[in-house]
């Protein structure tokens, strides 16, 4: 309910009159709507707030909807200067949830950003890259924060790092082409991190341009775990899960505390990221044999059809017992192991993401039966393709 006068609600018997609380934070990406709903699950076990949400953007200058706001409290991700000033000047409770410090006199609740650096470092070494690189943005502190946690991790075991901050002064399409020629210029195969979901988008489509080829030569793993946009990309993009959630219920309880005339420490509080979500984005384990790399790039590009190890033979120029050999020696596994393991790995998604019946999932994965591709994934997975839906479904 939005609060637009200075008078307060009365009690109601012998309560305490309700509190009025400011969220300036943005509505626009997945993140900032998860530290919402740990916000609203926190007044769902305590007393409800009334909770005024004006419409912004994350780098928004303009906050004339909260002139005439009169309020006890304030949440906010403060990552300019001017909101800076404005929380200042309010001279109210508060607690920020952006790692930019602008005001460090307030508690601050924040994704633990050197432990999702080094995820993402674990990740891309557990797929045996040896080149690595870094894609952020200047403008935000925790985006630098991630790009040196994770050249320092990669540093201690050996790795350099090609970082890349994009000019935030470029127009979009100076930015794509810079984005392309560096991407271009990278060692090959590499691991990626992007600071998160909508730079590592912009990172995909300057690979695409680039014709650097992801996951084979460049895999990119990211951060927000946005689902919309991790799936809507090509391909499908790996991302770190952080626990917004948390971070919101946690910033709730602090204010809540202040608030309630509780002093609280201006400590940083970070929140322990929950889990790497993997697409085809890094699903590879990094080969620098060509042959086998081709290899592996037509048997993704043609996953979907009645893809067989002869097929391969037709586009790489050499025989069957050389093709296993550098297969074996790269990956441990044949040619047909891959195609089978990239089959099933397709089956599971469809199964998990789709309400499809099986005969359909089958003809999608080029099966001409559903009861032979039900038969290889029992084989593969120890579960029939009804029980690992079901499985999933009650994760």
């Amino acid at each position: 309910m939005n609060n637009f006068t200075p008078e307060r609600q009365q009690k109601r018997g012998s309560d305490q009159p309700q509190k009025h609380v400011a969220l300036l934070i943005e509505t626009s990406n997945e993140y900032a709507r998860g530290l919402l709903k740990g916000i609203i699950a926190y007044t769902r076990t305590h007393r409800p707030w009334s909770i005024y949400l004006g419409e912004h953007s994350r780098l928004d200058t303009d906050f004339s909807w909260l002139a005439d706001w009169r309020g006890d409290g304030l949440i906010a991700r403060i990552e300019t200067e001017q909101m800076a000033r404005l929380v200042s000047s309010m001279q109210l409770p508060a607690v920020d949830l952006s790692a930019s410090r602008l005001l460090p006199e307030l508690p601050c609740v924040e994704t633990n950003d050197r432990t999702i650096a080094e995820w993402a470092a674990e990740h891309l070494l557990s797929r045996g890259f040896k080149h690595f690189a870094y894609c952020g943005e200047p403008v935000f502190q925790w985006s630098r924060a991630r790009g040196f946690h994770f050249e320092s991790y990669l540093k201690d075991r050996g790795f350099s790092v090609h970082s890349y901050y994009r000019n935030p002064h470029s127009s979009s399409r100076e930015e794509r082409d810079q984005m392309a020629s560096w991407a271009s210029g990278l060692p090959k195969p590499v691991g990626i991190m992007a600071c998160y979901d909508n730079t590592a988008l912009k990172l995909l489509e300057a690979c695409r341009l680039a014709n650097v080829n992801v996951p084979e030569e460049a895999a990119v793993i990211s951060v927000d775990n946005d689902s919309l946009l991790c799936n809507l990309s090509s391909p499908p993009l790996s991302s770190i899960q952080p626990n917004a959630v948390e971070t919101g219920y946690q910033a709730a309880a602090l204010l809540d505390s202040l608030m309630s005339g509780v002093p609280v420490a201006p400590d940083i509080h970070r929140i322990e990221p929950v889990e790497v979500v993997t697409r085809m984005s890094t699903d590879i384990i990094a080969v620098e044999d060509p042959y086998v790399a081709d290899a592996i790039r037509y048997i993704r590009e043609h996953a979907y059809e009645d893809l067989k190890v002869n097929d391969l033979l037709k586009v790489i120029p050499l025989s069957r017992r050389s093709l296993d050999h550098r297969f074996q020696a790269a990956l441990g596994r044949t040619p047909h192991e891959e195609i089978i393991a990239v089959k099933m790995k397709l089956i599971a998604r469809l199964l998990t993401e789709t309400d499809w019946t099986l005969p359909v999932i089958a003809d999608q994965v080029g099966y001409k039966h559903s009861e032979y591709m039900s038969v290889a994934f029992k084989k593969h997975t120890g579960l029939s393709p009804g029980a690992y839906r079901e499985q999933q479904s009650n994760l």
